[in-house]
């Protein structure tokens, strides 16, 4: 069984007991994501900083700061967007840590969205993503049929979310783009193998329509890395290992905000 079939697995079993809790609505209009994401003419490469714990390929990631106090430091730091793990089997996140953040972020006036990053298949998690303060949540069009793939589009906007569509090759980006998705991310990393692809990935974020925000996933862990992405389609990045393996990755962040530069 792959990474990839192990976690929906778990998830399934996640979500069952996640529609009979009851939700807690908050009371805030999320921001508007696409606008803070856009890379307008020579503007630089955006920056999706990721709050991640551990991964499958990684493993165990710094534990330094709370989530809640890396977010801060991104956000203080120049990140466009803040990403936050949701899932705890395989990532060690958790619902509260995205909550957690966006109390954080709100108190220190930072005006900075934050993406849910989980393993959508139902529109119970997408209503969790909103009550726990997310601008955006992701949705993986590789661990769903069209029909879903749309109907999750469709149940994120009704919940003043933006959804964030994951995509790996031309077919998911037909899928998502079906499905009406303003922001798609191209996942370097195959999901399934956990084999990157750059060539593939530069490839499908040229066919991204020039309306939408195309946004490059997995594989950036360095200042020249960035550049590169920098010179490419791509109007974001999301850097999340990198960073996340830096007790204080305030002096990296600020090192990949130069190379953020290098496509204008």
């Amino acid at each position: 069984m792959s990474v990839l079939a192990r976690i929906l697995d778990a998830k399934r079993r996640e979500v069952e007991v996640l529609r009979a809790e009851p939700r807690r609505p908050i009371d805030r209009r999320p921001i508007d994501v696409p606008r803070a994401l856009l890379r307008r003419d020579g503007g630089p490469l955006r920056l999706i900083a990721e709050v991640k714990l551990r991964s499958p390929s990684a493993g165990v990631l710094s534990r330094a700061l709370a989530p809640e106090a890396r977010a801060l430091v991104y956000a203080r730091g120049g990140a466009a967007m803040v990403s936050v793990l949701c899932d705890a089997p395989f990532f060690d996140g958790s619902w509260e840590h995205l909550a957690a953040a966006r109390a954080a972020l709100d108190a220190a006036g930072l005006a900075v969205p934050l993406l849910a990053k989980e393993f959508v298949l139902d529109s119970r998690q997408i209503a969790e993503a909103r009550d726990r303060g997310a601008d955006a949540v992701l949705i993986i069009a590789r661990i769903v049929d069209r029909a879903a793939l749309a109907a999750l589009v469709t149940a994120a906007r009704s919940e003043g979310l933006e959804p964030f569509v994951e995509v790996v090759d031309e077919a998911e980006l037909d899928a998502a783009l079906a499905a009406g998705a303003r922001v798609v991310g191209v996942n370097a990393r195959d999901l399934d193998t956990l084999a990157m692809d750059p060539v593939r990935t530069a490839r499908v974020l040229e066919r991204i329509p020039r309306d939408r925000v195309a946004v490059h996933l997995s594989g950036v862990g360095s200042p020249e890395a960035v550049a590169a992405v920098a010179c490419s389609r791509a109007d974001a990045t999301l850097v999340g290992e990198a960073l996340m393996r830096a007790d204080d990755p305030a002096p990296l962040l600020a090192s990949m905000l130069e190379g953020a530069r290098a496509g204008n």
